[in-house]
């Protein structure tokens, strides 16, 4: 009998050690590019997808426009359509470079700034991420992007360890 309880209190706690492991989320690699060249990641950027979050939520036709001035700053313009009201909402930010090439520091409010990883930059289309795994997005140069450049985006992200099933499509005007 005594042999029973202890091989049944081993087996247990293999039990919960193997589920432990089996529940443990795979790390997320937020290593940003090793180079970046400020000038081309300018302009214009389409979001296609994006992690669900408050300050996007409901938004439609998302639009990034970064702005490089003369003294290195970086304005930023996201712009995007509510789906209930139709109306485009625009928000001011700004951002600036860090000693990390693939890391900006980007605020829409006063001194609060938030990190922006830029993780894989194609300069046609982007993964994006921050400090916290909660937070990813693929941007683009057009309003949509061909299936196999977004299989291959996708699959790219999964090898960081991002759940892309977790991702909203944003709609994009045709």
């Amino acid at each position: 009998m005594k042999l029973f309880v202890i091989l049944a209190v081993a087996a247990l706690l293999a039990g919960g050690v193997a589920f432990a492991f089996a529940r443990t989320p795979q790390p997320i690699d937020r290593t940003t590019v090793r180079t970046l060249d400020p000038n081309r990641y300018m302009g214009r950027w389409y979001e296609i997808a994006r992690y669900d979050h408050s300050f996007e939520r409901n938004l439609a036709q998302v639009q990034a426009l970064y702005t490089l001035q003369p003294d290195s700053r970086i304005t930023v313009e996201n712009s995007g359509v509510d789906t209930r009201s139709g109306r485009r909402g625009v928000a001011h930010g700004k951002a600036r470079t860090t000693a990390d090439p693939g890391r900006l520091r980007v605020s829409f409010f006063w001194i609060f700034y938030s990190d922006y990883n830029i993780l894989d930059p194609d300069y046609r289309w982007a993964l994006v991420g921050s400090r916290s795994p909660k937070y990813l997005w693929i941007l683009s140069r057009t309003p949509t992007l061909a299936p196999e450049t977004l299989d291959e985006i996708l699959r790219r992200a999964r090898a960081r360890g991002y759940d892309t099933s977790r991702l909203i499509y944003v709609q994009q005007p045709e």
